[in-house]
């Protein structure tokens, strides 16, 4: 089952956003606007980086595998030809749905999504319809292309991103990601996920890389990244906390 390490990041960009704005505070604080410049002092002395906790114990095991790729394999799903971009996106999403009733379910955290994909079809409004473009470019260096996916997930605030190649015949998921999204790259083989952070002025760009030996798109990078002027919150905005399940990783 695909799972994303979306709840355990969403834990550590809200203290890391608590920590800036707090930061930002008692910069703003300390700092006033006298009109000139100022001597710093004298240059203090180079000190060499301490080493804490010599004897400390080293850890065994990594606090999350954000390094383990998983994958899944869509069923229901025909591929003409071993051609991905015959594949219909909206029987994608359906299988997702279908494979996923605690998500999706009437009790989901994404049920709402359900209702709004029957507006996908022929005369539906397509206004009201979650799905995205789908973008194809090969991610896995296959020499073929393979399909990007993004669909909203209502009622939350959040956007899948899914990432499907084909292996022996079958529809694979190598990426699923949930996040409140500001907008998503491709570069190389790389998937750059665009994130809203606590602070404005400030985003959170998560990098999902191909990784050859897992046959998977693995969490490579998360950095939180200063985009322009901004005046900070005072505090951090809330992050749902569901579990993104295996097609809704």
């Amino acid at each position: 089952m695909l799972r994303s390490p979306v709840p355990t990041r969403r834990i550590a960009r809200t203290a890391l956003t608590a920590a800036v704005a707090a930061l930002l505070s008692a910069t703003a604080a300390a700092c006033g606007d006298r009109g000139g410049l100022e001597g710093a002092g004298a240059t203090p002395t180079a000190v060499s980086p301490a080493k804490l906790w010599p004897d400390l114990r080293p850890a065994s095991s990594p606090a999350y595998p954000y390094d383990e790729g998983n994958t899944e394999t869509v069923k229901g799903v025909r591929i003409p030809g071993d051609d991905i971009r015959k594949v219909d996106p909206v029987d994608v999403v359906r299988a997702e749905i279908a494979a996923h009733p605690d998500d999706y379910g009437s009790k989901g955290a994404y049920h709402a999504t359900v209702e709004r994909m029957k507006e996908c079809g022929a005369g539906g409004d397509r206004a009201r319809c979650p799905l995205l473009k789908a973008y194809y470019r090969d991610l896995t260096g296959d020499g073929r292309a393979d399909m990007t996916l993004g669909f909203r997930l209502y009622p939350t605030n959040q956007t899948a991103v899914r990432v499907y190649t084909v292996e022996k015949h079958k529809l694979v998921q190598v990426l699923a990601d949930n996040d409140a999204i500001i907008g998503v790259e491709l570069a190389g083989r790389a998937v750059i996920v665009r994130s809203p952070a606590g602070i404005s002025g400030y985003e959170y760009r998560t990098t999902w890389a191909w990784d050859p030996d897992q046959r998977a798109m693995v969490f490579s990078r998360d950095e939180f990244l200063r985009t322009g002027k901004g005046r900070h919150s005072h505090a951090p905005s809330p992050s749902p906390s569901s579990t993104p399940a295996a097609s809704a990783g």
